[in-house]
């Protein structure tokens, strides 16, 4: 019986995060590089691929038993990071091995807050020089972050494939997420950028019976 248990909790932004959004035109003193956006609302998301694809390098790093550098396949993760993020290579059952986690979109979620404590907007301009260190040239340019203090909600779907392995796939998610704290999410993390906190984490079953006794507590440990 397929069963499914959600992760859910918030996202806080403790430093300004800036995550591409794209633009074919930017008029003269425009922003050079905005942050993506909802395109029915315009307010800032986080997208999923962004905290999936940072999650599981961070944890390619910890775990793969060879050094991750430029070309390195996913197809080579160590196999407990394989089965939750997926790979095109085959298990012992000669199927493609597909991830046991979906990442969900993170909206934002705290607009009211952010009003009350006088923000004028969910985004702010910072301005930067890249110096050119043989000719001393500056080229300024704009960069839109979404601001500090922002929250935006979290969700992933893990599936449960093989209930013996599910306390350890827990805790790699765990795992993956005290790595993303202690680095950066998106873009110029050297430069201070994207800090993230994830707060009131909690599971709960969404599809078929599991008992998730215990591994709350993998999630607030």
């Amino acid at each position: 019986m397929l069963k499914k248990l959600k992760i859910e909790g918030t996202i806080k932004i403790e430093t300004g995060l800036h995550i591409g959004g794209s633009t074919e035109f930017a008029a003269i003193g425009a922003i050079d590089s905005p942050v993506i956006k909802d395109s029915l609302t315009n307010l800032p998301i986080i997208p999923g691929s962004s905290l999936k694809g940072k999650m599981r390098t961070l944890l390619a790093k910890a775990y793969n038993d060879a050094p991750l550098v430029s070309g390195t396949s996913a197809n080579n993760d160590d196999y407990r990071i394989k089965r939750l993020f997926g790979a095109t290579t085959q298990n012992e059952d000669g199927q493609l091995i597909i991830g046991r986690l979906i990442f969900r979109d993170s909206i934002l979620s705290n607009k009211e807050e952010l009003a009350q404590l006088g923000a004028k907007s969910y985004t702010e301009t910072k301005f930067e020089n890249t110096i050119n260190r043989f000719t001393a040239i500056a080229t300024p340019r704009q960069i839109e972050r979404i601001i500090r203090g922002s929250k935006f909600d979290f969700e992933l779907i893990y599936d449960v494939e093989k209930e013996s392995e599910v306390e350890e796939d827990i805790q790699l998610v765990k795992t993956g997420l005290e790595l993303l704290e202690n680095d950066y999410l998106g873009g110029s993390g050297s430069r201070g950028y994207g800090k993230v906190k994830f707060e009131n984490l909690s599971i709960k079953p969404v599809l078929g019976d599991y008992d998730v006794k215990g591994l709350d507590a993998i999630l607030e440990g």
